[in-house]
């Protein structure tokens, strides 16, 4: 009844299908069916005329037999349905119905080998080739079980497998089969004894080489070009009984004019060379060297082949190198193989300024890094013979091109032993470079410390070639390396060295930092240190510092350096604030700190924690006192200062946990807040502090105490939201924020406050009591707005609401709640408002803009996905509706609007968009607003890049407004002039010709005044645009 059921059902209701078949299974464990009672049940199905008939009632037994507990059936339970589904294989309607019952029975517990060699000859007598793609692929599938379990049976019976399963696979194309069939053959050609049957298996791969397929669009398998070609590739280099018959293939390929198709020929030789052996590739290695150095000799600097060819001597070396921990004897095959490498590109190096000399040198390091032995080998049989030439050479240019080879060795050497500090085991092999120390750091030293300054690119091969040697570990000794930081100083510090050697010597220091912190503390800091000044001299400057500090940044990422430069800093902006300074010098200090903060490899809470004991209470302290009345510098409040102060603290917060960041809040809140004694400030002044210090108050609070709160709301950035916030209400508290920035004393303590209230409304006031007091409170704010006259004239408190409201809604926005698209909506609506529409446009940027301080994960805000998709395709319909409604004067605050949301947004969310946009985005063009005609030109560049179509209507207006925001110096300042100069120059490469070459002549002579504009930026992007439209070729007449 089962059997009749499922039957009915399989096609029209496979759920329900499937619902029977587990039923009858679980009948099955449960001994009220017996499993040879559903057999015999399928009797007269499986001798029906029909074939559709027959495949169900197969289709039956093997969803049973997949529904069944694996240690159900009996042993003879097994062979019986074995044999009975083997002998089902024999018809053809049902093949892949028994074979997914087979693999289900071989997922059996009791399935044994005799079962397994029953079901392999049977499936080897079936002509696979005939069948569709779907039932091929359940074959494949079972005989991959059948290898993945039972590979022992499929082992026992040897020759015959292997020709049953080349005539089973052979001529398969359908990309999911042949990625089956190729890890099967893998496995037959690694463990099974193939002999006797190598030429066989050798065509059934080869015949695929190389792979060409190209997947469809949509493609539900997801099987790239790539995956097929690994795993064939993992084929052929299976067995090195293909040696004889592959090598000769792959060379011929070679000759193919299809790059795609030589990079597969070189990648597969090189997985041959690596798995082969020594012995079959010693005798091909001569062979194999003289088919792909022609690659790389004729090679240019980027090109990808010369590196996989690269790639092939390499592993070539690498194999040969098995068993030697000696420099090779001259009758090793790694010897004779590299003898002829050597030999041709010594040659080669003779004139070191020719073509093939850097790719000579390239081959040189490249296989000198297989190896300890091949390492050896390659130094001590090279660097006699080039420091004999460079020794001998005659001009800079040449020196300077055989230090180039010798750094590219000593970066070999670095890859074999290792760098200072690494904890792979050093080789038994001794270092040969350490014969010619003292004659490398001599040449070094000389190029870059005794040549001229204007050798520039001299010095800095020197330079490089001095920190590859300070780099290579027990090469230098501690002396040397200390020789080669003092020289890097000494060129990091010169004002008068080319920026580019500078930069390379702090590139060189930052590494020997890493290797070797003491040196950089006991040398590096103390020389930086004496450059940086006790005063801010006027003459001469941020340049007096801002250089240095940014070095010391750089070179103080490794944790014990940076203790140092902590120490270092506060004791120094100790010194500059006694001694009298503007806010530069203490905000690039401050600066330095945090660069290092953000880019330290490693931040443990520990170590956050110490830092914010150290750092903290002093900043808040030389902020604090002097704004009430004590004596000392009122710089660390300016604005600028602050900002910085306030970043950094919030970067020390992050990493603290909930407890440490719990006994800040309440800190913080005294000291802002409560007017509370506050721990971070020194004892003696905690009561004065607690009495004077009022930035929270909105009446009584000086101006410079005000602007300190930006460092309370990156305080509040910083903190988890599962800790509550020490106040009484959460709401009053926002309330009273709100009012502080409706009322603001100056731009900074209105940001301070926006971005308060932004915080405690996305990440504390999330709870269903919460969400009618901030619907009442942002009614409040809209409603004035919303009923302002068009003729009123404009209200700085109703105009502070409408920026209170952008960030509230970004706020709610961020977090996925529906109000904020209710405020949203209202906020587009505005932009109609001949009073309030400009001040509404700009909103839009907030709204969308990127919020790296305040409003993001690491600052353990609220932040669903997609929320700028979200935003763009709620507000932009809305923004283009208002505009095409809009009188001409209210046009601008819509274009404004949009062009904020724009350059907001990735291109791929624009795009769909575009041609809605398009007359929009050309309006924008006319607008004075640079930030307005920035946003829309990259919008177009973008849009002529990868949508031209859409651009194609409108190229007479583009290339008329485009023309003039490049030609117009007096309304568009540089950057809006190099941008329109890059968006035209895209025209002719991104349209049809047909379409732009109209435009030549006009673009051509257009372009002239352009020429001699006074940025040297839009000069060039000038050249480049008028030379793209000039080498189009004229229309015909």
């Amino acid at each position: 009844m089962d059997a009749r059921l499922y039957m009915l059902n399989v096609e029209k209701d496979p759920t329900e299908a499937t619902r029977i078949a587990t039923q009858s299974a679980k009948r099955i464990e449960s001994k009220e069916l017996k499993l040879l009672d559903v057999v015999q049940s399928l009797g007269e199905y499986l001798i029906d005329e029909d074939r559709t008939v027959r495949a169900k009632a197969i289709s039956y037994l093997s969803a049973v037999l997949s529904s069944l507990d694996p240690k159900t059936l009996t042993r003879q339970h097994v062979a019986v349905i074995a044999q009975f589904l083997c002998d089902r294989l024999d018809d053809e309607s049902g093949l892949k119905e028994t074979s997914t019952g087979l693999i289900a029975l071989q997922a059996m517990a009791r399935f044994g080998k005799d079962e397994a060699v029953a079901i392999t000859e049977a499936l080897c007598k079936v002509d696979l080739a005939k069948h569709p793609q779907g039932t091929r692929f359940v074959v494949l599938t079972l005989l991959n079980g059948l290898m993945e379990r039972h590979r022992d049976a499929l082992k026992s019976m040897g020759g015959k497998f292997v020709t049953g399963l080349v005539d089973l696979v052979g001529g398969e194309k359908d990309p999911r089969n042949l990625m089956i069939v190729f890890s099967v053959v893998k496995v037959v050609l690694v463990e099974f004894d193939i002999v006797m049957h190598v030429e066989l298996l050798f065509d059934v791969v080869y015949c695929y080489f190389p792979i060409t397929f190209r997947p469809p669009p949509d493609d539900p398998y997801g099987i790239t070009a790539q995956d097929l070609k690994n795993r064939l590739r993992a084929c052929i280099s299976s067995t090195r009984y293909f040696a004889a018959q592959v090598f000769p293939q792959l060379i011929e390929k070679l000759d193919s004019t299809s790059p795609s198709v030589k990079k597969d020929v070189l990648q597969t030789i090189a997985a041959c060379a690596a798995s082969y052996g020594a012995p079959t590739i010693a005798t091909h290695s001569v062979q194999l060297w003289d088919a792909v150095k022609f690659e790389i000799l004729n090679s240019t600097d980027e090109d990808e082949l010369a590196q996989e060819a690269l790639n092939v001597a390499h592993a070539i070396a690498h194999t040969l190198s098995f068993g030697l921990n000696t420099a090779p004897p001259p009758t090793t095959p790694l010897a004779r193989f590299l003898k002829g490498i050597v030999k041709e590109c010594l040659k080669l190096l003779q004139e070191p300024q020719q073509k093939q000399a850097k790719p000579a040198g390239q081959i040189l390091a490249k296989v000198a890094t297989a190896s300890a032995a091949a390492h050896a080998y390659v130094v001590q049989t090279t660097m006699p013979a080039l420091l004999l030439i460079y020794s001998d050479a005659e001009g800079i240019a040449k020196q300077r091109a055989l230090l180039e080879v010798l750094n590219l060795l000593l970066g070999s050497s670095v890859e074999v032993y290792g760098s200072w500090g690494d904890m792979a085991a050093y080789p038994a092999l001794e270092n040969p470079m350490g014969e010619f120390r003292e004659k490398l750091f001599e040449m070094y030293s000389k190029a870059l410390m005794g040549s001229s300054k204007e050798e520039g690119g001299f010095r800095i091969t020197g330079l490089r070639g001095l920190a590859l040697l300070a780099r290579l570990r027990r090469l230098l000794e501690e002396g040397e390396v200390g020789m080669v930081v003092q020289y890097l100083d000494e060129v990091a510090l010169e004002k008068g060295e080319k920026v580019e050697l500078r930069e390379e010597a702090l590139r060189g220091l930052k590494d020997v930092s890493k290797l070797k912190p003491a040196l950089i503390m006991s040398i590096t800091f103390p020389a930086f240190m004496a450059q940086l000044p006790d005063y801010d001299d006027d003459e001469a400057g941020s340049g007096a510092y801002t250089g240095t500090l940014e070095a010391l940044a750089k070179l103080s990422l490794e944790r014990a350096v940076f203790e140092i430069l902590l120490t270092r800093m506060v004791n120094k902006l100790e010194v500059i604030l006694h001694g009298g300074c503007g806010p530069a010098y203490p905000r690039a200090i401050l600066s330095a700190l945090l660069y290092v903060l953000q880019n330290m490899p490693e931040r443990s809470n520990a170590d956050m924690k110490a830092h914010f004991s150290r750092l903290v209470p002093s900043l808040l302290t030389k902020t604090v006192l002097p704004l009430i009345g004590d004596e000392g510098s009122r710089v660390m409040a300016d604005d600028s200062v602050l900002d910085v102060s306030g970043r950094l603290i919030n970067t020390l917060m992050r990493a603290l946990d909930v407890e440490q960041q719990t006994e800040i809040i309440g800190q913080v809140f005294n000291l802002f807040v409560r007017r509370q004694p506050c721990e971070y400030i020194p004892a003696a002044s905690r009561e004065r502090v607690a009495a004077g210090f009022r930035p929270f108050d909105d009446e009584a609070a000086p101006k410079e105490q005000s602007g300190c709160f930006i460092i309370f709301a990156y305080v509040l950035a910083a903190m988890r939201r599962e800790i509550p916030l020490p106040v009484d209400s959460l709401t009053t508290f926002l309330r009273t924020t709100i009012h502080q920035a409706a009322h603001p004393k100056s731009p900074a303590h209105r940001m301070s406050h926006l971005h308060t209230a932004s915080l405690l409304t996305n990440k504390w006031l999330r709870t269903p009591d919460d969400t009618a007091p901030l619907q009442d409170l942002t009614n409040t704010l809209l409603a004035p707005l919303l009923s302002a006259p068009p003729t009123a004239p404009y209200d700085d408190r109703l105009g502070n609401n409408l920026r209170i409201l952008f960030f509230l809604a970004k706020a709610l926005v961020l977090r996925g709640d529906k109000h904020g698209m209710d405020i949203t909506a209202d906020l587009v609506a505005l932009l109609s408002h001949p009073t309030y529409g400009a001040t509404a446009s700009k909103g839009f940027a907030a709204l969308l803009g990127d919020d790296d301080d305040f409003l993001t994960r690491p600052n353990h805000a609220v932040v669903r996905l997609l929320t700028k998709q979200r935003i763009f395709t709620f507000c932009v319909p809305r923004i283009v509706d208002g505009f095409r409604a809009a009188d001409s004067s209210l046009k601008p605050p819509h274009l404004t609007a949009l062009s904020n949301i724009l350059r907001s947004v990735t291109p791929a969310v624009i795009l769909p968009s575009l041609p809605t946009l398009l007359p929009l985005l050309l309006q924008s063009l006319d607008l004075h607003d640079p930030s307005v005609k920035l946003a829309t030109l990259d919008t177009l560049i973008v849009t002529v890049h990868e949508s031209a179509d859409a651009v194609k209507e409108h190229v007479a207006s583009l290339v008329g407004r485009l023309l003039s925001a490049c030609c117009d110096r007096g309304v568009n300042p540089p950057r809006v002039r190099a941008r329109a100069l890059r968006c035209l120059a895209a025209f002719p490469g991104a349209l049809r010709g047909e379409l732009v070459l109209p435009y030549r002549r006009q673009v051509v002579r257009g372009l002239v005044g352009v020429l001699d504009d006074p940025k040297r930026g839009v000069r060039k992007e000038a050249v480049d645009c008028r030379a793209k439209w000039f080498a189009m070729d004229e229309p015909e007449a």
